[in-house]
């Protein structure tokens, strides 16, 4: 699809997003202009098929992909909420400690079951028993797809459940100070009533963890337009109620505060559908064009920017040899011995020149345009 055709329908997208998260009925001037298999392309890259969906229906109109879309996210909310509640009670004998994260809560503050699509549970449990925890799913049927690399082990069974279980909110890896000032993330969580290792945040903490996992993304690859759906969902819920002197001053900590208030105003007055200026729009551009997953475009550009302070042969550098906490945190068995780091240099080599070659080639690709 053009650019200029994918831009027209993220913009019904999000006009229609917008109706249906407010329960207001599409006008019928803005129904009668859409191309329905060019919109569900767009939205199936925003993951926002099953809202649009609902608007759509408010409005008469039955599409059979987007009706079989909704129904689908309807299907798999409530599979995954089903076996979320039997994983917790396992974690809860094996006494193991554990704490649903952000779109497990945020789905239900929508207006209607399948709203927030959902691609999988993220729970962070006590990185001390992530083996016991891979127990636990195996014993149930389930394939890991990964473990012991990063900060989260994948699993899946068929036909749809997929769990990422985190022994830690972020990873030396990522970006400023996201790593270290969660890195100790127990020590402010809230015990639940009637349960013995549960736990959660405060909305406050909450609200800071979805801002920081957001910029992870949006100053790498990017990310897409229900990013700042869930800001407004939650916004819309709770934001009467919360301490902003606290959030400020933690946000400063992080180092994200200018990009929590431009997140905040956008997704405020893009889904209260109040007038934008230019700079709302060629941000809103960005979240669009990015699409969910962010692209290689936006990550090379973004990785010169912060990573090779705006040089590109400093991107390289970092590229080739990344400090030793990015290291630990792509090759986690380097943290046995200083003596392994040049073998760690060689082994990301050699990945980056066989598994993942067409990926480094693309990047690499990329950062000859800029």
């Amino acid at each position: 699809m053009e650019k200029s055709e994918f831009r027209k329908n993220a913009a019904d997208m999000i006009y229609l997003t917008a109706c249906a998260i407010n329960n207001k009925k599409p006008k019928q001037e803005r129904i009668d202009s859409l191309d329905l298999p060019k919109l569900f392309e767009v939205c199936q890259k925003h993951i926002l098929t099953a809202c649009v969906a609902y608007a759509l229906e408010s409005a008469g109109v039955k599409d059979n992909d987007f009706t079989q879309a909704k129904e689908k996210a309807i299907r798999k909310n409530i599979l995954l909420d089903a076996e979320r509640r039997t994983i917790l009670r396992k974690l809860e004998a094996e006494k193991i400690w554990y704490m649903p994260l952000k779109g497990s809560l945020l789905h239900d503050w929508y207006p209607k079951l399948g709203m927030r699509q959902m691609a999988d549970n993220d729970i962070l449990v006590d990185s001390d028993k992530m083996a016991e925890v891979r127990d636990i799913f195996l014993d149930k049927g389930y394939i890991c797809e990964h473990f012991g690399k990063g900060n989260h082990d994948v699993y899946f069974k068929k036909p749809v459940l997929n769990f990422e279980m985190h022994s830690g909110l972020f990873n030396p890896t990522h970006i400023g100070n996201l790593y270290p000032y969660f890195k100790d993330v127990k020590n402010r969580l809230i015990h639940d009533d009637g349960c013995d290792y549960g736990y959660h945040f405060s909305h406050e903490d909450f609200f800071l963890f979805m801002m920081a996992h957001e910029y992870k993304h949006f100053s790498g690859g990017g990310t897409g337009v229900r990013s700042l759906v869930d800001t407004y969902i939650f916004l819309r819920k709770f934001k009467d109620s919360l301490d902003w002197d606290y959030l400020n001053a933690e946000l400063d900590k992080l180092g994200i505060a200018d990009f929590e208030r431009n997140n905040r105003e956008l997704a405020i007055r893009v889904f209260s559908m109040q007038p934008l200026s230019f700079e709302d729009k060629k941000l809103l551009d960005y979240y669009v064009m990015s699409e969910t997953y962010g692209n290689i475009d936006n990550l090379v550009k973004n990785g010169v920017k912060n990573r090779g302070n705006g040089s590109k042969l400093r991107y390289l550098l970092y590229r080739f040899f990344p400090p030793i906490s990015f290291l630990e945190g792509s090759v986690p068995w380097v943290k046995k011995s200083k003596l392994l780091i040049p073998a760690a240099y060689l082994y990301r080599f050699f990945r980056g020149a066989t598994v993942n070659r067409k990926k480094v080639g693309n990047e690499f690709k990329q950062l000859g345009k800029q």
